[in-house]
């Protein structure tokens, strides 16, 4: 016996930042217009969880406390 299964067309996205993943990461902007740049780096696992966990606590998002710990080490006048 053989069972036939139909399966559906694949959903399109319904808007075009779903669309592809590279056009929304260019698309995001900073206050100024900015282009934005992704950073990829190895955490420990602990570290990872205290981050998530205090920035949760305080309702602020990892890449904004993390984003304003850079800028505070890295100051554009320096």
């Amino acid at each position: 016996m053989t069972k036939k299964v139909a399966f559906s067309a694949k959903p399109q996205p319904t808007n075009t930042a779903g669309a592809n993943a590279d056009q929304w990461v260019t698309s995001k902007r900073e206050g100024k217009g900015e282009r934005m740049k992704r950073l990829t780096f190895d955490v420990p696992a602990s570290l990872h969880a205290r981050i998530k966990s205090q920035c949760a606590l305080r309702g602020v998002k990892m890449n904004e406390a993390i984003t304003g710990l850079l800028e505070k080490h890295f100051p554009t006048d320096s």
